[in-house]
């Protein structure tokens, strides 16, 4: 395994605080380096957003990471509305080199049919299965995933890995991708992911498991007054 982690981590604007606590609770927890990529679509200079139809601007960014990491090794995609509470090289090392990638396959449906921004909430086949992506860069199946390639598919193709046989995905963990509100709380969630809307937004701030996020918050901006 690599003594460094890679980590992709989806990023917008409109909500860069959650980023910046989630990479804040990923160096807190973690036993080894971890080399942050934060995929911000005003700097992937290779890749112009066609797509009008994305909640937010990573939706469609985090299939670039094979191509952004030249085809070669391994590396993590997360969304960046996430709490990491445990060590990422837990999820680091369920690397297998037998799968394209590995994720924690969802089989629910939504309690809500809006989400934060008020962005609509459908229900769709692999839902939040591309939320954590354990990516083998280096499967000679994602060579298809050019720049160029991504911003002419539809979401529906994307997002449930069409490219792929299903025999290509491996499964993560459910813990590795817990759905705050969608799914009970859980004290034992490695990784929680505020898909509705992080608690950074305002109609979030008392959800369940909002105190989580707040914690790791406080930390990252301890030292101000």
């Amino acid at each position: 395994m690599h003594k460094t982690i890679k980590l992709m981590v989806g990023f917008d604007q409109r909500e860069s605080v959650a980023y910046h606590t989630f990479c804040q609770s990923v160096i807190q927890h973690s036993s080894v380096p971890a080399i942050f990529s934060p995929l911000a679509i005003n700097t992937l200079i290779d890749y112009k957003e066609t797509h009008i139809d994305g909640s937010n601007d990573f939706i469609y960014s985090r299939f670039l990471t094979p191509y952004l990491n030249d085809f070669k090794g391994w590396a993590i995609f997360a969304d960046g509305d996430m709490i990491c509470k445990a060590d990422i090289k837990e999820l680091w090392d369920l690397q297998d080199d037998n799968k394209a990638l590995l994720v924690v396959k969802h089989d629910y449906q939504t309690k809500t049919l809006k989400k934060y921004l008020g962005n609509k909430n459908e229900n769709y086949p692999r839902k939040n299965w591309s939320s954590v992506i354990l990516w083998n860069c280096s499967h000679p199946k994602h060579r298809i995933l050019t720049p160029d390639f991504i911003s002419k598919q539809p979401g529906s193709y994307l997002h449930r890995f069409s490219w792929l046989d299903d025999s290509d995905i491996g499964e993560l963990p459910k813990e590795w991708n817990w759905l705050a509100i969608e799914y009970p709380e859980n004290e034992n969630a490695k990784l929680i992911h505020y898909t509705l809307g992080a608690p950074c937004f305002k109609e979030y701030k008392d959800s369940e498991m909002a105190s989580i996020w707040y914690d790791t918050y406080k930390k990252t901006i301890e030292g101000f007054d």
